[in-house]
């Protein structure tokens, strides 16, 4: 089956050395140099030097230059995981068993942006790995696999990423080989629970003292590495927030975001209910018993 391979995050690497050593036929790969959307980003040429793999770098994936491209590769199938622009009808139909792309959420529930950083933000306890065959919706197309994951309370964005690939990986595994009949076994979205979770932007990333310490902690775990950190600004300098802790705090005369003392050398913040520790900021930062942030 030959594929032709579209993707410039730190999954697509990891699913494309997957395909590599399971001995899939990459017949093309299609990449970004850099990219300004993503946070895990990967330039996927050097992996395709080293196993003599054309690579295109597609800054319009839909352009009559990266159709004619593709189209020349002869593919079975094109693979689409880790690319943050709609692929549009001339793409779709370019191969015949079409495209498959990934979405790391319960497809029909929670379609759309930043999917590991909602479900760690929302304090959800379970999230899935989902392949789908794409189509011109955003994650609508008919689902080929899917298995649920855990969240657990410890998880970060990089722990709970880390989940998912392996979870990806194990199913790749399994339906990679399949369409030796050309085929591959599709079922419809169903269900009346769907939602579409929107694009952040910077101000989601700003810690509001007048939160809950579980919300703060839930927005610090979501941004956690790989992705951009929530933030503070303290003095007009803004501070990442990389790692935080709950306190325990039922005082209602304290006003959110009072500094109420240090655990070490981590200061303690009253938050609209409870307090949080800051366990890891950069850079660190000092200030005082009693002041405000």
């Amino acid at each position: 089956m030959r594929i032709v391979f579209i993707g410039t995050v730190q999954f697509s690497l990891r699913v494309l050395q997957c395909l590599l050593d399971n001995k899939a036929e990459i017949v093309g790969v299609c990449t970004l140099q850099e990219s300004p959307f993503n946070a895990d980003h990967v330039d996927l040429s050097s992996i395709s030097a080293e196993h003599e793999i054309p690579c295109l770098y597609a800054a319009d994936i839909n352009s009559l230059q990266s159709l004619h491209w593709i189209k020349e590769k002869s593919p079975d199938v094109i693979f689409c995981f880790g690319w943050s622009r709609l692929l549009k009808k001339k793409l779709l139909r370019l191969a015949p068993l079409g495209v498959i792309g990934f979405h790391p959420a319960a497809l029909p529930a929670n379609r759309g942006r930043h999917p590991l950083i909602w479900a760690l933000v929302l304090g959800l306890n379970k999230t899935a790995s989902t392949f789908f065959f794409m189509d011109e919706g955003a994650d609508t197309g008919d689902i080929l696999s899917q298995r649920e994951v855990i969240i657990d309370h410890e998880d970060d964005a990089a722990l709970l990423y880390e989940k998912v690939t392996k979870t990806a990986l194990e199913q790749i595994e399994v339906f990679v080989p399949l369409p030796a009949d050309g085929t591959f076994k599709r079922s419809q979205q169903k269900g009346d629970l769907t939602n579409t979770w929107r694009k952040r932007d910077r101000a989601d990333g700003q810690i509001d003292w007048r939160m809950t310490a579980y919300s703060i902690h839930n927005l610090v775990r979501g941004l956690a590495k790989p992705y951009v950190g929530a933030h503070i600004v303290v003095g007009g300098q803004e501070i990442k927030v990389w790692k935080t802790v709950i306190i325990s705090d039922n005082r209602r005369n304290i006003e959110p975001g009072k500094i109420l003392g240090y655990k070490g050398q981590h200061p303690m913040i009253k938050c609209g209910e409870d307090a949080i520790c800051l366990l890891s900021t950069d850079p660190s930062f000092e200030a005082k018993v009693g002041s405000y942030l």
